[in-house]
């Protein structure tokens, strides 16, 4: 099964996807203050703040509006920038870690708000849980609950422990879980697609199946597809894990990795309330780790098994299904449905890069979400936007100097090395 034509993989999402109606191809010669690459959250949503402060904005996307991750993923709204953000205050401060902490908070807010203020139906629902795998991970939840409180976070958190985890989710295999009521899942290519509407009703003119094929810098950036070009002041990269070579300053900071997802057919709504009782969202903290939801069908999205070869499995629910069973054995007898994957971009250090070219100051990027885009590529969008249109944006300075690392090896190298990498990490965490 090709994943990667360009339309959208045959997911669950693509399937149920609203409006579905296909934008043109760039065919001329066209002038904007800014040029997007990447019709993802990030792009799509730089496009909107752009617009927003009175810019003019083309958007360019190679295939589809959400065919990348921001259309294929778990469609988990997490807070949190990604891993914990203090090991950065040599970088940015301790008034930088703060920002960080409260950026991973708001930007939830950013994609609520969004949601609310246009109407956009992508089936939101508040409510996730952690789900620790050991006492050890159980224990860590309550500093992370006490540390959530003196952030004054206004949202319940609860921490749940191994004897009431069937109030959660009916499977015998955690040590623990925290609840959280201000995050939770909606189906992400209605969203992205919902918000390409608001950034066309915005005058932003959308672009599909028009990969950039050449970028001359300048003043004035210019960029060149099959059928036309684009002359921009401003210049933004939003490809994340399928950047490729298209600015080689960058590619080799992000390496794509192959993420997978299950469906099974619609559940009864017995089953479904018995499988996870309150409709949260849930995700373990394996390095490998597993993360999943009911969709508004009733059906079990399973989600997980990064994979860092470049290979994806040659039959996805084959893969996955043992992973589900382990956590709900009482499901072997249950359809799969649908089977995806997709990339995500990871980092060196797991945290996300966004920041301007150094050698172009008019060309900004933002990638390497690692599992955390959902919420943060919205907020990364307005620093972005910020900057551009004010020249300045304090938190993309914060965002900005935390390192870009990239990773070893070269092109050739650099996937084995981290695959080499994760399977050490695995192997500690399976002999304890």
């Amino acid at each position: 099964m090709n994943q990667y034509t360009s339309e959208h993989a045959r997911s669950y999402y693509s399937a149920t996807a609203h409006k579905l109606a296909a934008y043109p191809a760039l065919g001329a010669e066209l002038q904007a203050d800014v040029c997007v690459i990447g019709g993802g959250f990030t792009g799509v949503n730089c496009a909107i703040e752009l617009a927003q402060r009175g810019l003019s904005v083309i958007l360019l996307e190679a295939r589809r509006i959400g065919w990348g991750a921001s259309g294929r993923n778990g469609g988990q709204l997490i807070r949190g920038i990604g891993h914990e953000v203090e090991g950065f205050a040599r970088y940015v401060g301790q008034d930088g870690v703060k920002y960080l902490q409260r950026a991973g908070i708001e930007s939830v807010e950013v994609v609520a708000e969004r949601i609310r203020a246009h109407g956009i139906d992508c089936d939101l629902r508040w409510g996730f849980c952690e789900l620790a795998n050991t006492p050890a991970q159980f224990a860590a939840f309550r500093a992370e609950q006490q540390s959530l409180a003196e952030l004054d976070y206004r949202h319940e958190t609860q921490l749940v422990g191994p004897g009431q985890m069937h109030q959660v989710v009916a499977s015998d295999v955690y040590a623990g879980g925290l609840i959280d009521r201000g995050s939770g899942h909606l189906h992400p290519l209605n969203l992205v697609l919902g918000e390409a509407r608001v950034a066309e009703s915005l005058g932003v003119r959308i672009f599909e199946q028009s990969a950039v094929l050449e970028i001359s810098h300048g003043a004035t950036v210019q960029l060149r597809t099959r059928h036309g070009t684009v002359r921009a002041g401003s210049l933004v990269l939003a490809c994340n894990a399928h950047l490729d070579e298209l600015e080689p300053r960058l590619s080799g900071k992000v390496l794509p990795a192959g993420s997978y997802i299950i469906a099974t057919e619609p559940l009864s709504q017995t089953q479904a309330e018995q499988l996870i009782p309150q409709n949260l969202s849930l995700c373990d903290q394996k390095v490998g780790l597993d993360y999943y939801r009911l969709s508004a069908d009733r059906r079990l999205l399973f989600g997980g098994a990064c994979h860092y070869s470049g290979r994806d499995p040659a039959d996805i629910a084959a893969y996955m299904k043992p992973k589900m069973l382990k956590v709900f054995p009482q499901l072997a007898d249950t359809r799969i449905d649908f089977q995806w994957g997709g990339k995500i971009g990871i980092t060196a250090n797991r945290f996300p890069q966004v920041g301007r070219l150094q050698q172009h100051p008019n060309v900004f990027y933002a990638q390497g979400y690692s599992g955390h885009g959902l919420n943060v590529t919205h907020w990364t969008a307005r620093l972005l936007a910020e900057a551009i249109h004010a020249g300045h944006s304090q938190g993309l300075d914060v965002f900005s100097a935390v390192p870009h690392l990239t990773f070893p090896g070269g092109k050739a190298l650099r996937s084995p090395l981290l695959a080499l990498g994760m399977f050490w990490y695995r192997l500690r965490e399976v002999l304890g």
